[in-house]
């Protein structure tokens, strides 16, 4: 596994993240990105929840839901997606 070194331009983009979870009505976000499958899960709880449904959405988005409550996104795709679509 090669390790990213975090230099200025890295800590503007947390820095950028920050605001935009501040907006966010969950600011309690756990993420992790898996660049072999290319797939970003956000959890809204730590340890993550196990959900008993889930919807795929057409912009290959997976909803996770646990007693019909959200608690998690599984985005597909993650490097295809364009800076304009918010990814």
């Amino acid at each position: 596994m090669i390790e990213t070194v975090l230099d200025r331009e890295n800590i503007n983009n947390y820095l950028t993240l920050a605001k935009v979870i501040k907006t966010l009505p969950k600011q309690n976000v756990w993420t992790a990105y898996d660049a072999e499958a290319d797939v970003l899960y956000i959890n809204f709880h730590q340890p993550p929840l196990i959900a008993d449904d889930s919807e795929l959405a057409d912009d290959d988005t997976l909803i996770r839901y646990q007693n019909d409550k959200i608690i998690g996104i599984t985005i597909l795709n993650v490097s295809q997606r364009s800076e304009s679509s918010g990814l």
